[in-house]
């Protein structure tokens, strides 16, 4: 007999270590609809516009008729918005009307029935490969999420840490795509178990440790998976359904919060609790030695490994801590003074020396959690592919920069974003637009974002989570601040306008922004300026210098002319019916 009340106060216990990590795992999984899907949703839903129920008007009223109705509906909750919740424009709000109005349902209807009926082969396969894309997009994030999200639960049972990099722990240890199979074909059993009076609601606890499972061992087939989960649960289904039954009251609780409580608390709290209930379960299959129990192996998921066992494995991370030279002496930080704070290189010998120091420092406040066993020791990992090397060195994202190379970076990035811009309205409007207000190929918000990230926070770049957070916070603020200057500045005229988005404030900043900048600032930091600067180093520096001044001048000339004469027109300042966010009017 398991005492759901000691499950849920090892649950409250893991879950006051790691409450921030796990609350924004559940807020993820929910938004992307892996799980919780429903307390996203809960302040927007509406009964009449489930799946069953736009199925039943069908039926009575005719397709057309029931499209008409969905879509009127969904005009009706975009012109009845808030100021801050805005259900308008965005990827957000799309989502959230999609769902709440039951207009996704009627797409995905639509959809068919315009394959069905058209007899033009072009439109036919235009739209089977939107829904390849669509398909691939679920098969390989949205239903591989559960298993991520309970990987990083079992490790805080144990853990006092847990990196913020073990979200990708399935492409580290080379199982996605197994994974993404094994999920899928969870899903197909249970989509047919559905389709019976009880057996949906029996398979459901049947099949509930499957993630866990696979969370644990990755290699296990779909197959074996849902036959050890089957052997796990039996005499023990009741038993999760009255666990389950006892979140109740935080249900009813999400109800009056709008869900608010389900996502800073409850859904946590529940996946806390089950991950300690597969713990106990787990040892029971283990001590009756059930059939595919030996899948169950990932030992240092639920102790601590040996240290003798760790300073093996760990052993070049060691040596490295052993050494002296690798904490810089004071007076060497001093003397870089603002360079240091900013994280601008200077070439010379000593600036390199510090640079591989730098980075000794790093390996070390890396690997020192694993080796006082406070996080999971991935290479003690049960899955270790043949070609695989303990490798502590890749892509120095703790490095300085120089003005070559942030110069570069800023143009580079302008010019993304300005392409980026460029192709979202060509597909979507099927015509080019030279976006921004500079003539150029250029545009200055994603350049300059960039070097405020890379410059700003270089301080915070050991710390994954604290790096996207500043950086949400830093362009939130530039963007919030230099919208209100313009605005005063000329008399309320609005250079960009969220109102409408989803979580906006006073239309100058929205969540959908922010959080774009937050990831497209780690993409940044960890991978695409690293990279350019690696490219830059290799280059002579004459032809760089001269290259930049161009650039430079170019640039300059264009910043001056457009203060008379901004680039304007269809798509610029006048453009109203593209769906795109006009992100790129800030100049």
């Amino acid at each position: 007999m398991i005492e759901r009340k000691e499950l849920k106060k090892a649950a409250r216990k893991n879950l006051k270590k790691h409450i921030i990590f796990f609350t924004i795992i559940c807020a993820i999984a929910a938004f992307m609809g892996a799980e919780f899907k429903g307390t996203m949703y809960l302040s927007f839903a509406n009964e009449d516009h489930t799946f069953e129920s736009i199925v039943k008007s069908i039926e009575e009223k005719g397709f057309e008729k029931t499209k008409e109705d969905i879509l009127n509906y969904e005009k009706e909750v975009k012109d009845n918005e808030s100021s801050i919740v805005g259900r308008t424009n965005g990827i957000f709000a799309t989502s959230i009307n999609a769902i709440s109005t039951g207009s996704l349902y009627i797409v995905g209807f639509s959809v068919l029935k315009n394959i069905a009926n058209s007899s033009t082969s072009l439109l036919v396969i235009i739209i089977i490969l939107a829904l390849l894309v669509y398909f691939t997009a679920w098969f390989y994030i949205v239903n591989v999420f559960q298993v991520i999200e309970r990987r990083i639960f079992l490790e805080g049972i144990t853990y006092k840490k847990i990196p913020f990099r073990r979200i990708a722990f399935l492409y580290k240890a080379r199982k996605w795509n197994n994974v993404s199979r094994a999920m899928f074909r969870k899903w197909i059993y249970e989509s047919l178990w559905n389709l019976t009076i009880i057996g949906g609601f029996i398979k459901r606890y049947s099949y509930i440790m499957v993630p866990f499972i696979l969370a644990e061992n990755p290699s296990v087939s779909g197959k074996d998976a849902i036959l050890l989960s089957r052997n796990m649960m039996k005499g023990h289904k009741f038993e999760a359904f009255k666990i389950e039954l006892s979140f109740l009251g935080w249900d009813f609780l999400g109800l009056l919060t709008y869900g608010i409580s389900s996502i800073i608390y409850s859904n946590p709290y529940c996946l806390a609790t089950f991950s300690e209930y597969y713990k106990v379960i787990r040892s029971v299959a283990k001590e009756n030695n059930i059939e595919k129990c030996e899948f169950l192996n990932d030992t240092y998921l639920y102790e601590a490994a040996d240290s003798e066992l760790i300073n093996e494995e760990y052993k070049d991370v060691i040596e490295i801590m052993n050494q002296k030279d690798y904490i810089v002496a004071a007076e060497n930080r001093f003397k870089f003074n603002i360079m240091d704070f900013l994280g601008i290189h200077r070439h010379s010998e000593e600036e390199t020396k510090y640079e591989k120091q730098q980075l000794k420092e790093f390996v070390v406040d890396e690997y020192s959690p694993v080796i006082e066993k406070e996080t999971y020791p991935f290479r003690l990992f049960t899955i270790k592919p043949k070609d695989r090397k303990h490798r502590i060195e890749s892509l120095n994202y703790m490095r300085r920069y120089s003005l070559y190379s942030l110069i570069y970076i800023f143009f580079i990035i302008s010019f993304i974003g300005w392409l980026w811009e460029v192709i979202l309205y060509l597909i979507n409007d099927g015509i080019f637009v030279n976006r921004g207000t500079l003539h150029g190929p250029w545009l200055p918000i994603y350049g300059g974002g960039s070097l405020l990230i890379l410059l700003f926070l270089s301080k915070f770049r050991k710390n994954i989570l604290l790096e996207f957070i500043l950086a949400v916070v830093l362009c939130g603020c530039v963007e919030y601040f230099t919208a209100w200057q313009l605005e005063t500045m000329h008399g309320g005229v609005k250079w960009w306008d969220y109102s409408g988005y989803f979580l906006n404030l006073h239309g100058r900043i929205c969540a959908e922004g922010l959080l774009t900048f937050g990831f497209g600032g780690l993409a940044m930091v960890y991978f695409v300026a690293p990279l350019i600067d690696s490219k830059i180093r290799k280059l002579n520096k004459k032809v760089l210098g001269v290259i930049a001044a161009i650039l430079i001048t170019i640039f300059a000339i264009d910043l001056v002319y457009s203060q008379k004469n901004p680039n304007s027109g269809k798509g610029i300042n006048d453009y109203t019916t593209s769906k795109v966010v006009e992100t790129t009017k800030h100049i």
